[in-house]
């Protein structure tokens, strides 16, 4: 495949490509409302805030289990949080 044809896969016009739509998508249908940016943000903080929720609640519940002290909480809240950010970020990138 030579240079002035680029592969389909070409990170550069897959995100031209995706500029595109959402330009046309904002031409389209308009800006968003205050509630509907409100309710993003409060869906992201959701997406982060869950999994960590859970990584302290099944640590806790490990650690009085095991009689471990936080052995098992401090590392899922690590986790939890990884998660949640990960989550995060897929979810921003995709909107």
């Amino acid at each position: 495949m030579s240079d002035a044809d680029p592969s389909p896969q070409d990170p550069l016009i897959a995100s031209i490509r995706l500029r595109g739509e959402r330009e046309a998508r904002w031409l389209r249908d308009g800006e968003e409302s205050v509630a509907r940016r409100l309710a993003q943000i409060g869906v992201l903080g959701w997406i982060s805030v869950v999994p960590m929720l859970i990584g302290i609640f099944v640590g806790r519940w490990l650690d009085r289990t095991y009689q471990t002290g936080i052995f098992w909480t401090a590392p899922l809240l690590m986790l939890g949080a990884a998660f949640g950010c990960w989550s995060a970020w897929r979810w921003i990138r995709n909107a």
